[in-house]
């Protein structure tokens, strides 16, 4: 057996996403043009359902996961054909995020490598640097909505800085001074933490979705005792479709749900990778996200129908909900139990996987850390703040990123379950020889390149052209034609050897 090199480097990134340490397992013949400790086949697997648990509840139990929920009842529906909405998505994101686990969990490496079997060993930077650079968007959008959270604290404390949240005042490039320092103080918080690696991150990571639920139920009682248990009423805002025309508007809320958990659904590899077996990760799914999910809905739901009679509007963002409670203390806890679990999440599913991604576009020059870094420094650029702002942009936002999700995950699965049969040769993927089984051309597999090409292109076409009934569906069309194109070129394509099963090498 060849020799293997430990890895502390490796030690380090995994304590900082909250996980059990597990060294890469480094062959003396791998390619260090493919290869570094963080890339490498784990050497142990030992995360249980309940670390997938926590995972999905901490991503669940976010401010922009409260938002994104408010936002779908500004579509006209009566709030029970919401929740069948979230809960119908939802299923849909359990189900796709058991299809994406299994090559990883199987093979223990990250989402960058198990995709150079589909696209080749260089090939893989295509999608590696397309979910890079989505990571990017959401990391700048959860660190705008926990700044906006902080925000809250800040205005309740010091009523004077009040015309400094002014953008009208204050502002530049569509956010006021306050929530530029905010930003910023959120932005070095969180660079901080993750550089150092610290034990502190896991202890967010426990401490965040757990949390959350705490201020949830203690706003609903609340809520309730202000109002009354007769006050609730799950029929909010104004109801403007019913009966067969609710159809097609539930389903463009089914598509958005899914969206917005495309990117972490897609990569979800870089975790599941950390699984001791499949059956604890689908276990570790369910609770986090049918299950948790639909009780954190319930919730939503529930506490801005209170809103209404406690406050005289409906409110639907919790942050805004906990301001106007009339207590300086509830105000804080709540704002800062929505920040602090909003920077927990942020870290590791926006940190980890840029760090992956662009660390496997040059494996001995860019480390995880640098890989992080470049998804931070991205984020400020791209002004999330002008993304996610009201309930129509959020959905222009999720449909754009959804048309270039979909055809890499369109791609990966067909590859994996119909052309490889579950089949993966591990040492194969890290090798740059002519003769590697995913070597291809050149060390890339047009087959995969055109069919990503094709679907992002059409996918994106009705978002860009604000065709809505059409462009919400963006995910779903990218996929569909991933899916499809990739099928139809790799079975004419000798390259691909398409139905050789392959052994799977320890």
């Amino acid at each position: 057996m060849a020799d293997t090199i430990p890895s502390k480097h490796h030690e380090d990134l995994v304590e900082a996403a909250g996980m059990p340490v597990g060294s890469g397992v480094t062959k003396a013949g791998y390619d260090p043009r493919l290869t570094n400790e963080d890339l490498a086949p784990l050497k142990e697997q030992r995360w249980g359902s309940y670390n997938i648990f926590a995972f999905w509840m901490s991503d669940v139990h976010s401010v922009g996961g409260y938002v994104t929920a408010g936002s779908l009842f500004a579509l006209g529906l009566s709030s029970w054909q919401v929740l069948i909405s979230l809960v119908v998505g939802i299923t849909i994101v359990y189900f796709f995020c058991n299809l994406v686990a299994k090559p990883s969990q199987m093979t223990g490496v990250p989402y960058p490598v198990i995709n150079r079997v589909a696209f080749g060993v260089l090939g893989a930077n295509v999608p590696a640097i397309i979910r890079g650079a989505i990571a990017v968007a959401w990391y700048g959008i959860q660190t705008y909505l926990a700044s906006a959270a902080l925000d809250v604290v800040l205005l309740k404390l010091w009523p004077a800085l009040m015309p400094y949240a002014d953008v009208d005042q204050y502002g530049f490039l569509g956010l006021p001074l306050l929530g530029w320092c905010t930003y910023a103080l959120l932005w070095v918080l969180q660079a901080a933490v993750f550089w150092t690696g610290m034990e502190t991150i896991r202890k967010f990571i426990d401490f965040c979705g757990p949390a959350v639920y705490v201020v949830m139920f203690v706003l609903a009682g609340y809520l309730i005792a202000e109002a009354g248990w007769s006050a609730i009423d799950l029929n909010l805002g104004e109801v403007t479709v019913t009966g067969v025309d609710a159809i097609p508007v539930m389903l463009g809320a089914i598509a958005l749900v899914v969206s917005y958990f495309s990117g972490p659904m897609l990569n979800f590899g870089d975790f599941s990778r950390y699984g001791k077996s499949f059956q604890a990760v689908r276990i570790g799914n369910f609770l986090g996200l049918p299950v948790n999910f639909l009780m954190f809905s319930i919730l939503t739901v529930v506490t801005a129908s209170l809103t209404v009679p406690v406050f005289g509007e409906l409110i639907t963002d919790p942050v805004t909900t906990v301001a106007r409670i009339d207590s300086t203390f509830a105000i804080v806890l709540g704002a800062l139990t929505f920040t602090i679990a909003t920077i927990g999440i942020n870290i590791v599913a926006n940190f980890i996987s840029p760090a992956f991604d662009f660390s496997n576009v040059s494996p001995q020059r860019i480390s995880w850390r640098a890989g992080g870094m470049i998804a931070a420094v991205g984020s400020v650029l791209l002004t999330p703040w002008n993304l996610y702002n009201n309930p129509e942009v959020i959905h222009y936002t999720l449909e754009t990123l959804g048309a270039f999700i979909g055809p890499l995950f369109g791609v990966l699965i067909a590859d994996y379950y119909l052309i490889r049969r579950q089949q993966v040769d591990v040492d194969a993927m890290f090798t740059m020889s002519p003769t590697g089984r995913y070597y291809y051309k050149r060390g890339y597999h047009p087959p995969a390149i055109i069919a990503t090409a094709v679907g992002a292109v059409v996918a994106v076409i009705p978002v860009l052209g604000k065709m809505t009934d059409v462009a919400q569906y963006s995910w779903f069309i990218g996929c569909g034609l991933g899916f499809a194109v990739y099928l139809g070129l790799v079975r004419r394509s000798p390259v691909s050897a398409p139905f050789d099963p392959i052994k799977i090498k320890s």
